[in-house]
């Protein structure tokens, strides 16, 4: 391809990424004739090039990247912006491990969850739509998974004794229900059920009346179970193991167990959008960060990020990012389910 000296992208490699995330762009032109190596500025701010040829260059996207858009620089010469997603940092100083959870009004909410056994300041923060960070709830022991009901109000798993929290829009906390083993991932179906995902093995089935079902068992996980239910009423699972070839399990409604997809590295946080695709916080072909998964079980990387653990897909087509600390949020093209549908 003739570029006449000046750097084309033709396409990167996922189009989406949060701080610390690589992608690859792919194009002509970014040696230039010379053997210096090209320039890749997102935004206005400049990352990091890993490698570099006449064709491709892998970049790491740099700390405080705002903007939408990218630019490789070969010697003088400049190539045309590029559209991608890139997540702006919403508050770190976090400890999430599974997805966040958002209200109808647009809070979002996430946990410091700590070390098992860790007593913290704050369990849970809420962060207001213009981003206002406010401590939330304190006095949870190790708050895990997050859930919404129909009505707004929060459902709060603790991996530390089992217990499950409900916590009210003012902010007030009540335990709910306990014994569940060792308390991770939370779901609610269409009607109200909450699933709660014990990490041994166990995935038990709660009624408005909070009368308990083992719903389904599974190969126990290292860490924790992550839950979300598909559009048709399956719930799809995942639980990181020693393996580095994890799977995704489908349950139907009568709790009959098969594998949706396996090929995944320690998965965690998942989600669908409005056409069925699954995203799931994983590795895949050692590349980490967000994979979607077709109805089909076609998976591809398609946002670049380090240490995810969760994430929000939201009707608006704004996705939350959350890592292990922090928790970030980028306008994607991907529309999310209705929330608290």
């Amino acid at each position: 391809m003739r570029t006449n000296g000046i750097p084309k992208i033709e396409r990167i490699q996922p189009s989406a990424a949060i701080p610390g995330g690589e992608i690859t762009i792919h194009g002509a032109g970014f040696a230039n004739g010379n053997r210096a190596r090209p320039a890749v500025h997102f935004g206005t701010m400049a990352g990091s090039v890993v490698m570099a040829s006449e064709s491709m260059v892998v970049a790491r996207v740099p700390d405080g990247a705002e903007g939408g858009t990218v630019r490789v620089h070969a010697g003088h010469a400049e190539s045309q912006p590029f559209p991608m997603a890139i997540g702006a940092l919403v508050a770190d100083n976090l400890h999430p491990v599974a997805n966040p959870a958002v209200d109808r009004a647009g809070n979002v909410y996430v946990t410091f969850s700590g070390q098992r056994g860790q007593k913290v300041p704050v369990s849970l923060y809420k962060i207001t739509p213009n981003r206002t960070v406010k401590p939330y709830v304190t006095q949870l022991l190790n708050p895990t998974g997050l859930a919404m009901d129909h009505d707004d109000v929060l459902y709060v798993s603790c991996r530390s004794d089992g217990t499950i929290f409900r916590v009210t829009p003012d902010g007030h906390s009540e335990q709910w229900i306990e014994g569940m083993g060792t308390a991770t991932g939370v779901a609610f179906d269409r009607t109200g059920n909450l699933y709660v995902g014990d990490r041994s093995g166990t995935i038990f089935k709660i009624g408005a009346d909070r009368e308990i079902f083992v719903f389904a068992t599974l190969e126990p996980s290292m860490s924790a179970y992550h839950l979300a239910f598909h559009p048709g009423g399956d719930l799809y699972v995942t639980g990181p193991t020693t393996s580095s070839f994890d799977v995704v399990h489908r349950i139907t409604p009568a709790g009959e167990v098969e594998i949706f997809y396996r090929g995944l590295g320690r998965p965690q946080g998942l989600a669908f959008d409005r056409t069925e695709n699954l995203y799931v916080a994983a590795s895949l072909a050692g590349k980490r960060g967000i994979v979607r998964i077709a109805p089909d079980g076609h998976a591809e990387n398609v946002l670049s990020g380090n240490n995810i653990v969760g994430l929000v897909l939201e009707p608006s087509r704004r996705a939350l990012v959350a890592t292990s600390s922090a928790l970030y949020t980028l306008d994607w093209n991907v529309e999310g389910l209705p929330l608290n549908s």
